[in-house]
Parts: structure tokens; sequence; C-alpha cells
């Protein structure tokens, strides 16, 4: 069942390969659990009890409350796939809850901050210089995940209108306006990756040295060399330039609906986050400007 599950998300669902492989390391830890726990090998044996001994012996651990919920989402996607096709009869994580967390506000890089990266730093006259300038502009000046971004294609840009066909969770397409420097750092990258490889538009836009598609790791390298050298902010991923990207747009007076619809979120909830760093900075604004303040 444990297949036909990460078949249904793979080709139905349309779920990244990150979180596909988030999904299959959840189930089989859990199975692990089972096994070692109470000698059971069919996940679809597992009872409440189960489970929740596995949350506790998670905590036991030390393991941070977010990660344990992404587990327990794992397992209630499982199992309510399972009933959907009648492998089971009860879903044994109906009455497990998730773990209270603490609201962390999202890290973010400082206007000045960007504005130095892409306008002072000088990235390299070649083929990895114009790629790495093109990826901190694409994150940053579009929100776009990592994900998305290593699936882009050259031919996703619409370069009269200047937007972006992207591909985001769910298989779900939306369309990104993007700014006149994007396009500069896109022409000057493409001029030397044709040099080098196939002009194919069918091929990843992101590329190696070595022209093979970018992977996660890499993407993560290039933003936290650059952000380095600009920030002291203890993250610097690719994630925290998509949190700068809603951040400086609501900061700016942006709607929240507009914000929501370029990050691609189903929900307003996951983009009001980003409104708490708005009003601290408005907070700044009143006490320092209304003379009750």
């Amino acid at each position: 069942m444990l297949n036909t599950f990460l078949k249904y998300l793979e080709f139905e669902k349309r779920y990244s390969k990150h979180t596909l492989i988030s999904y299959q390391n959840d189930l089989n830890q859990f199975n692990i659990f089972l096994e070692n726990q109470y000698h059971l090998q069919d996940l679809l044996k597992a009872e409440h009890r189960h489970i929740r001994a596995w949350i506790v012996a998670l905590m036991q651990e030390k393991m941070n409350p977010k990660s344990i919920n992404r587990k327990i989402i794992s397992l209630r996607a499982f199992y309510k796939f399972s009933i959907s096709r009648e492998a089971v009869n009860q879903n044994p994580t109906q009455k497990i809850k998730a773990l209270k967390t603490s609201k962390e506000l999202p890290q973010f890089v400082q206007e000045k901050e960007m504005d130095n990266l892409l306008s002072l730093i000088e990235f390299a006259d070649d083929f990895e210089g114009s790629r790495d300038a093109l990826i901190m502009e694409l994150l940053y000046g579009t929100g776009i995940r990592l994900s998305e971004l290593i699936g882009l294609k050259y031919s996703d840009f619409n370069l009269q209108s200047k937007t972006i066909r992207v591909l985001g969770k769910g298989n779900k397409e939306r369309i990104i306006p993007f700014h006149s420097k994007i396009l500069e750092r896109l022409n000057t990258y493409i001029s030397y990756k044709n040099k080098l490889f196939s002009g194919n538009e069918s091929i990843p836009l992101i590329v190696s040295i070595n022209g093979n598609e970018a992977y996660p790791m890499m993407v993560n390298r290039i933003t936290k060399k650059y952000l380095n050298q600009v920030t002291t902010i203890s993250k610097t991923s690719p994630h925290v330039l998509r949190h700068t990207f809603a951040t400086h747009l609501l900061n700016k007076g942006a709607d929240l609906n507009a914000v929501k619809d370029l990050l691609g979120h189903s929900s307003l909830a996951a983009t009001q986050v980003y409104t708490h760093n708005s009003l601290d900075k408005l907070k700044k604004v009143f006490d320092q400007a209304h003379p009750k303040a």
C-alpha cells in the first residue's frame, strides 16, 4: 500500500521529489518503530495507541514540534488514502492532534542589504557569475520557491509581457510578472549558456557548470555565498529570499491578496505571517511621527 500511496502522490497529486522523499521517510520511520516496539510489519495494522507512542518517543528525542507535526500530516494522508482504497476500515490518526508550536516570524533581508547585493556586488563575467546573478534576482524579484526555480525552463518566460509561468505545489500554475533587471540578467546568462550547451528550450533553465540540472544543495550554496556578504541573519537560504520578497512588498503597501497570489499560497493564512514584520515597521513610523506617541 505504501508504494501505491507514493505513486498516487507522484502521478496524481504531482508532488515534488522533495515532498515525496519526506513522505516516504516519515512513513518508513514509523514502520521501523512499529517493527521494533510492537513487532508489527504492516502500516495498515497500526492503531491510535501506536501512533501516539511514536509521537511521545519523538518528543523524548527532543525533535522539533514542527517536524513531528509534518510526520503526523504524512500519516494522516496515508491512512486517508488507505480508507479511500478500502484497505482499512478506521483511520488511526483521527484523534491525533498536532503539537503546539511557537510562532516564529520569518527572517528576511533588509531592503538596503538586498540593494547592496544586487547593485554593488560584482558577479563574475562568465557562465557561473551570470547564472548566480540570475538566481539571486529571480528568487528575490519573483518570490518563487526553490523547487519552482529548479523546474523553470526558458520557454516559461514571456519576454514581451515580462511574465513567468510557474508550476507550483499541487501542480498549480500561476503567472508572475518580473522587472527589467531580471530580463537583463536572463539575456546575459542565456548568451553564456548557449555557448557551452545546447539552446534547447526544453532543458532546465538553471544548470551546473557541467550542464546538469540544478539541485537544491547547489542553489543553497549560491544563495548563502552572496547573502553572507551583505547580511548577518542566521538563515541564508533561498526561502529567506522568498520571505524577503513578500515582506518588502507588504512594507511598500502591496495588497495582501495580491501577495498571496504571487506566492502561490492556497490560503490567506499562510501569507498573513508576513504582516507581522510590516506591523513592526508601521509601529516604528508611528512612534517616530505621531505627536501622542
